[in-house]
């Protein structure tokens, strides 16, 4: 079944349509949504909720293409995941101490896989890896960034350098740890 069909089935209720729908994009919408919580039963919730409002909204929905559908739902799950941060969490700037810039390892880089990309990023505390994933994922402006988290797009910009500079750190640490491995 094509993807308009399957959109039309769902917007007249048709579960068996929304079961298909929802098998087909919830493991990569739980992956967004895990991208900004800490914990799979949050992310999962945060998942659900955006899917119920999906199909709520899908009457006043134009299909357009699939690109446009699954950026709808994308755009759906983020909003869901940041009320729920937003009603969790400060993002005012996080104080921590300047970390200097250091030279990475290209190779290193090239070695790491994207789970290991994604557990790195989960890492960042949760105002740094809100920027991050805003910025860097969602392709989000600074100005978007800090009118979606109520915050100045300094403390934006603030926490996306952060961000970066934290990663860094925990790829030369993991670095330093697949040097000593490779060693031994």
């Amino acid at each position: 079944m094509d993807l308009q069909q399957l959109l039309s089935d769902c917007s007249k209720h048709d579960t068996r349509a929304q079961q298909c729908f929802y098998r087909q994009f919830a493991a990569s919408m739980f992956l967004l949504c895990r991208r900004y919580v800490k914990s799979d039963e949050t992310a999962e919730e945060m998942m659900m909720n955006g899917f119920l409002k999906f199909f709520r909204g899908l009457q006043q929905f134009t299909y357009v293409n699939e690109a446009a559908t699954i950026g709808w739902l994308r755009k759906i799950m983020v909003n869901e995941c940041l009320m729920e941060l937003r009603s969790t969490h400060s993002f005012l700037q996080l104080a921590t101490d300047e970390m200097p810039e250091t030279a990475l390892d290209e190779d290193m880089l090239a070695r790491l896989s994207a789970e290991e990309i994604f557990r790195l990023v989960t890492r960042l505390p949760v105002g740094y890896r809100t920027v991050f994933n805003l910025y860097v994922v969602e392709e989000m402006t600074h100005r978007e960034i800090a009118e979606a988290l109520r915050i100045s797009e300094g403390t934006s910009r603030s926490q996306l350098s952060k961000a970066r500079q934290l990663l860094q750190q925990m790829l030369l640490t993991q670095q330093s740890d697949y040097v000593r491995r490779k060693t031994k």
